[in-house]
């Protein structure tokens, strides 16, 4: 096989199982899945080969699409250390949630769709992955939200599965029409949307835009405020938990929220200094504000769901502070350790029928004893433990913070992973070591069956469920994903990154020595690493004496309003009914008022009766009668022979 047709298949194969599954396999959930599956692990080991075979360094691979005079577009993919990255982690982390997907899905009776749906969603991401041009990224970025739509709201008989999906729908639209806005400005001003060439058009001539620099690239970073929903856009990402959690796991890790963050790296030279100043502060809210909501959610997919929120948070931060290399760094291991909290998430509430509030756990460690390990893992890499891969990627952050002299963004990223730690052992102690909260008689495990039972009894049965291990299909994409959260910031991804900014090969990164990977954070930056150290030890210690024991939650009576405030995510949502969607709502009945009145009632009212009085006014004229006729010659004679005559 040749090395150009490598990433046509890993792109199309996904797509290829999508069609196969809704055109003719539906009925057969096996088959289904097993194309599912196939296609996206094909997909995995075909980029292992790119790499072996084609090593990192760049290349392209184009055909022409389109051409209307002079306008010729090229549908071509993009390899680099970059992209076979991300198509690293959307396969090869897409693979394991598929595959947990098989047991987690097994019962539902959408079985097949939902398989159909997660090839079309790997297919549009790894779309954005492989673009070279903005036209033919805006093309898949539009998939992915129509992919999100149809798995967010996958059991769409739930209104809040249907208005989840709306919302997020919606919401990314808003981001994406100043994304398409800053797309035609740059083609206004360069006439291509190629990435090389803008970059190297940019590179001769830094002033081509002029004043209007800054306002193109923060038109592009609308795009990804939406994507990776940074605020004000945030609020739609937690309401995605309505989704199957392999969605929620799938969309928060691999695909959806990391396209906002790869985007902005893909084209990091179009951003001015001022752009970057905006996103860099945006990132740092988001992170904050995202961190202190999670520290009053009770719901445990809500809690990981803000968790993804504050991390993406850093990562737009630190592309803002002019690290896009640290930003990928921990796209990378974010992706092992969210996929992984996600997923053993998702075994917890398999075990316990469907119930998600982490005080209606308790005690899961020894029921559960390898989905307690593993989201142990995944606990200690988000809240950056050292050695554990979040420590070095959020020390990256960290450090670039320092490094930039914005001591202010320094210190609220201190405090942020600070309150990561505190709301991640704050579940963790809650739902697998503390008193336990459930009984002991199984019921059925079917999805369609607990969504259709009145809830008094879905609630009876729940605390009488015993808990119990998931099976082997669930269990050993955990323990992969947990050997991935684990060395992950210990196997040259980040000597990767940074080649790739730098221009150079980037071969160099697997010849550093594991030890000088080890200890590296303390002799690059010690200030930012023991500062992380410092910030996970306060989280856990606080996060222990408040939760180790803890029968209810302490902190509503010890912080009062701002507790429900955090509890009810700062009231954001009735904010934007009060008054965006309540002035959306009035300009569409004043709209449709004119359009009624004035416009259908009036204007075109008065041409349509016109027309009409006209019409029947002259359909008196035709009478059939001859004596009439010759009447009305005469008279017609008469008047002209007047208007001749009287001149």
């Amino acid at each position: 096989m040749k090395l150009e047709a490598l990433p046509w298949l890993i792109l199309f194969l996904p797509l290829l199982a999508a069609g196969i599954i809704t055109l003719f396999t539906l009925r057969n959930k096996t088959v289904s899945a097993t194309l599912s599956i196939t296609a996206i692990v094909t997909s995995f080991v075909l980029t292992l080969a790119a790499i072996k075979f084609g090593g990192w360094e760049a290349r392209e691979f184009s055909v022409n699409w389109l051409a209307i005079g002079s306008l010729n577009v090229d549908f071509g993919l993009k390899l680099d250390a970059l992209s076979l990255m991300m198509l690293l982690i959307v396969t090869g982390v897409g693979s394991a949630i598929h595959i947990y997907s098989y047991g987690y899905m097994h019962d539902d009776p959408g079985f097949s769709r939902f398989f159909a749906c997660l090839s079309l969603f790997t297919f549009s991401m790894l779309g954005i992955v492989l673009a070279n041009n903005f036209l033919q990224l805006f093309i898949f970025w539009e998939l992915v939200g129509v992919s999100s739509y149809l798995l967010i709201g996958f059991w769409f008989e739930k209104p809040s599965a249907a208005d989840a999906a709306k919302k997020a729908f919606l919401t990314n639209r808003l981001g994406d029409f100043g994304f398409m806005l800053g797309i035609l400005t740059i083609f206004a001003v360069i006439g291509s949307l190629n990435f090389a060439t803008i970059q190297e058009q940019l590179k001769a001539n830094p002033a081509l835009f002029g004043g209007a620099a800054t306002l193109a690239g923060l038109l592009i970073f609308c795009g990804a405020m939406g994507k990776s929903a940074q605020f004000p856009l945030h609020v739609w990402l937690p309401d995605a938990m309505e989704g199957p959690t392999p969605v929620s796991a799938l969309i928060h890790a691999a695909t959806m929220v990391a396209a906002g963050v790869y985007m902005l790296c893909r084209v990091f030279f179009i951003f001015t200094p001022d752009a970057l100043t905006v996103i860099a502060w945006i990132g740092g809210f988001t992170a904050l504000l995202a961190a202190l909501i999670a520290v009053q959610q009770n719901d445990i997919k809500r809690i990981l769901a803000y968790s993804t929120l504050s991390q993406l948070g850093y990562m737009v931060m630190a592309v803002g502070l002019g690290g896009p290399p640290a930003a990928m760094f921990h796209l990378t291991t974010h992706a092992f350790f969210k996929a992984l909290l996600f997923l053993g998430a998702g075994s917890v509430i398999h075990a316990l029928h469907h119930e998600q509030d982490i005080w209606k756990m308790g005690a899961l460690r020894k029921k559960m004893p390898v989905t307690f390990w593993t989201f142990l893992v995944g606990t200690l890499a988000l809240c950056g433990v050292p050695p554990f891969s979040g420590f070095y990627s959020k020390d990256a952050i960290l450090a670039q913070a320092w490094q930039a002299h914005n001591y202010l963004l320094f210190a609220l990223a201190v405090f942020v992973a600070v309150l990561t730690t505190f709301y991640m052992f704050r579940l963790f102690f809650v739902a697998f070591v503390g008193e336990r909260r459930t009984g002991v008689a199984p019921v059925s495990n079917s999805k369609e069956a607990a969504r259709a039972e009145d809830e008094s009894l879905r609630q009876a049965r729940r605390l009488s469920y015993e808990p119990h291990e998931s099976p082997g299909v669930m269990i050993w994409p955990l323990r992969i994903l947990a050997v991935a959260s684990i060395i992950g910031g210990l196997i040259g991804i980040s000597e990767l990154f940074n080649s790739q900014f730098a221009g150079e090969a980037g071969e160099h990164a697997e010849h550093v020595r594991l030890l000088t990977r080890i200890i590296e954070p303390f002799q690059h930056a010690p200030v930012a690493a023991f500062g992380g150290l410092i910030a996970v030890v306060i989280g856990f210690l606080t996060a222990k004496a408040l939760y180790g024991n803890a029968k209810t939650d302490p902190l509503p009576a010890k912080l009062g309003a701002l507790s429900r405030a955090m509890a009810n995510r700062f009231y954001f949502d009735e904010l934007y009914a009060a008054t965006f969607i309540r002035a959306h709502d009035l300009v569409a009945a004043i709209s449709d008022w004119i359009d009624r009145w004035i416009v259908e009632g009036f204007c075109i009212g008065l041409v349509r009766g016109g027309t009409d009085l006209t019409g029947r006014a002259l359909r008196l004229v035709q009478t059939g009668n001859l004596q009439t006729y010759a009447f009305l010659f005469v008279l017609g004679v008469a008047v002209v022979l007047w208007f001749v005559l009287g001149k």
